[in-house]
Formats: structure tokens, C-alpha cells, sequence
């Protein structure tokens, strides 16, 4: 896939996959720390896809490490009062004050708050949906169906439905005991900083598969997490959503993608 085509159409606020003019110079805004593992590995990942032969060519960024957001999907699911869309928008106008090109938020279930966040802000934000449904639409041209492994939160807040059904996709999602697989590889492994479990990834996208989804989304940063530690970045049928949201950030930042 090219680096340009991956970041078109990808920014809200503005022109597609653009920056305020003049604003060369300026760093990119991380809303991070949800969760602070899966931001770090981003971080990592942009610096790795980023084609430099010296620190001088790597992307500027701020980040937020904002850990203590409310849990996302517990608000989602009605099992929390605590709203975090507040907090996110009240870290985008932070990141704003401080002077950044273009937001990004390498979070799926976080932008089912997105509204608020641009709300807040005139700053472009660079979304990690818009980029991961041009990319699994470019991969497989007229594609119909679609599976998604995410957190129940993702799922239940139809972010992706919403994007894909737009261009005429399907989303399937795991049934519930497949969902309780997922579950356990996000929360019981990777963000407890205990070893994640790819077989059983493998076993839930291959099931997925077997229902039609020609592309299977990793559209919850902690399973992006597994995916690097696992070399399932490469692998059919996946499609790992911060792999997306990094070439994004980078070409959108006007470098060019490793």
C-alpha cells in the first residue's frame, strides 16, 4: 500500500490528509496513555517506519500520557458513570495550547469520543477508523465483509460498523465466547504485562474468515501490541489498525514511511 494513500482522506477539521499551512515546523499531538502500553509501542512504531538516516529526520511529537483516563469501555457498556470524553478533550486543548500540527489518538475504543474532541479543538485530528477502513478497502478492492477483533467497548459502540457500512461493508464480530477470547488477550495479558496468546487470535480471525470476512481488523491497540510482539503484522488476514494510524502520522507529518 503507498505511504500517500494511506493518509489520504484521514484528517478531520481540514483537507484530507493535511496540516495547517505553514505549520511545518510544528510537532504532532498523542492523546496517549489509553492504554500507555499500546502508546508506547506506537511511539516505537512511528520512529521505526519513519525513513531517517538521523534523529533529525524523525517526526516531532507531544504526548499526553494521560493514564488515569476513565476506562473507556466500561463507560461505553453503561457499567461506569465516569465519562472520558471530557478528559480527551480536555487533553486536546492542552495539546492545542502547546502548539501541535495535527492530533492523533492511537486508541480505537477512545474514538468513540471523537466528537468531543473535535468540538474542542480546530486542530486537525488524524483518525485511527477512517485510516484502517481506507486501508483494509485498498486491500482488497470491492471488499463486502469485514471481521473486527476489539475490546467489547469498540464492538458495542459500532465505530467501525458506522465507517465501513458507509462505504457498503459488512462487519462480523466474534460471537461471545470468541469475544471472551479477545477479552482475555487485551486486558488479562496485554495490559496486565503478561505474554499475549497469537494462537488464539489466529483460531478467532480464522472463524471470522469462515463467515466471509476477507480482512480481519485488529482494531484495538493492545492486540497492535501482540501483533509486533508476534509478527502478525504481515499475516492474512490481519490488518493492524495502529500499523495504519502510524503511516498516517507519518506521511501526514511529511515524511516518508520505512
Amino acid at each position: 500500500m503507498s505511504a500517500d494513500a494511506t493518509a489520504a482522506g484521514t484528517t478531520a477539521g481540514r483537507g484530507p490528509g493535511t496540516a495547517p499551512a505553514g505549520d511545518g515546523d510544528l510537532p504532532v499531538g498523542v492523546l496517549g496513555g489509553v492504554g500507555p502500553l499500546a502508546t508506547a509501542y506506537f511511539l516505537q512504531r512511528v520512529v521505526e517506519r519513519t525513513d531517517a538516516s538521523r534523529d533529525q529526520d524523525h517526526v516531532d511529537m507531544v504526548v499526553l500520557n494521560h493514564a488515569t483516563i476513565p476506562d473507556r469501555t466500561d463507560f461505553v457498556l453503561g457499567t461506569s458513570s465516569a465519562d472520558p470524553g471530557p478528559v480527551l478533550a480536555r487533553d486536546a486543548r492542552r495539546l492545542e495550547a502547546f502548539g501541535v500540527r495535527f492530533l492523533v489518538m492511537p486508541c480505537n475504543t477512545a474514538h468513540y469520543f471523537t466528537q468531543q474532541v473535535l468540538d474542542a479543538v480546530s486542530t486537525p485530528f488524524v483518525s485511527i477508523i477512517d485510516v484502517t477502513v481506507a486501508a483494509a478497502r485498498e486491500r482488497v478492492p470491492g471488499l463486502a465483509r469485514v471481521g473486527l477483533l476489539a475490546t467489547a467497548g469498540t464492538v458495542a459502540s459500532r465505530v467501525y460498523d458506522d465507517a465501513f457500512g458507509a462505504a457498503g461493508v459488512d462487519v462480523v464480530v466474534p460471537d461471545e465466547d470468541d469475544q471472551t477470547i479477545v477479552n482475555t488477550v487485551i486486558y488479562d495479558q496485554v495490559k496486565a504485562g503478561r505474554p499475549a496468546d497469537p494462537d488464539a487470535l489466529r483460531a478467532v480471525a480464522g472463524r471470522l474468515v469462515e463467515r466471509g470476512a476477507s480482512v480481519v481488523v485488529l482494531g484495538c491497540t493492545e492486540l497492535s501490541v501482540a501483533a509486533v510482539d508476534h509478527d502478525l503484522l504481515d499475516e492474512d488476514p490481519f490488518l493492524d489498525s495502529m500499523d495504519e494510524l502510524v503511516r498516517a502520522t507519518v506521511t501526514t507529518a511529511g515524511h516518508r514511511v520505512r
